[in-house]
């Protein structure tokens, strides 16, 4: 039995093209979070495994989905991501070995309506297909990873990602992983400071567009580059306001 895990909040605009593209699968659970949009009714569109639940940050969220799923091996995908034909070959075909513990599959992502292969954007191995007996989500609120107890290998086919579509998303994702990027960096007894934002916003833009290449993508590339410093500033930043909240 192969197993499909998705957490959702608000993502009517993506999660049918990612349903449809794993559609094949035996069991496809959905955990969503408060959906004010059609996320909710057009997923049991595809399932009726859809459980509406809190927010408890990403890393225990996907492991909550985890933990209800039955196959013996387990996809997790994003509602922005989706399967290709090519990939889907690949996963079966991997199912069927008994070598690996897990997969790690290259990620092709998007960046308002260009697929980027540069600024460290490609490929993008993540570890997404495993065992579901092997595999554990660490309980981060933000950037969380699949630990498998095991042997791990690679695929080649890409799983297709629509990262941003357009500027509005841009801003609403800079937005909200600057603070959790801030409140992890916090629990971790790291502290900033204005001069530190600033520094490391400049040099996170000079490795992605000009270290990791990022001008070759274009228009895009530079839009990318400035968003992920942007990114990075905010998030120092933030978290030079929640220790100085702290600290009062």
């Amino acid at each position: 039995m192969f197993s499909v895990i998705i957490i959702t909040k608000n993502e009517a605009s993506h999660i049918g093209r990612c349903l449809e593209s794993v559609s094949w699968a035996d069991e496809i659970i959905v955990l969503d979070s408060g959906s004010q949009d059609d996320t909710v009714s057009i997923c049991r569109q595809y399932t009726d495994k859809v459980y509406e639940t809190d927010w408890p940050g990403f890393g225990v969220q996907k492991q909550r989905a985890l933990d209800k799923a039955k196959g013996d091996w387990v996809l997790s995908i994003d509602a922005d991501e989706m399967v290709t034909a090519e990939l889907r070959a690949e996963i079966e075909k991997a199912l069927q070995q008994e070598q690996f513990h897990g997969y790690e599959i290259p990620r092709l992502s998007s960046y308002c309506g260009r697929q980027i292969r540069h600024g460290g954007w490609w490929p993008d191995h993540v570890l997404r297909l495993f065992r579901r007996d092997c595999g554990r989500f660490t309980d981060s609120v933000v950037h969380e990873r699949i630990i498998v107890q095991g042997q791990i290998s690679q695929l080649s086919a890409p799983l297709l990602h629509d990262a941003f579509v357009n500027l509005d998303e841009v801003l609403q994702k800079v937005n909200c992983y600057s603070s959790l990027g801030a409140e992890k960096l916090y629990q971790k007894g790291i502290r900033s400071s204005l001069s530190k934002a600033i520094f490391k916003a400049l040099w996170t833009f000079m490795r992605t567009y000009f270290l990791k290449l990022a001008i070759i993508d274009g228009r895009q590339g530079l839009m990318l580059s400035i968003s992920n410093a942007e990114g990075t500033y905010y998030k120092y930043a933030k978290l030079l306001e929640l220790q100085s909240r702290q600290a009062q």
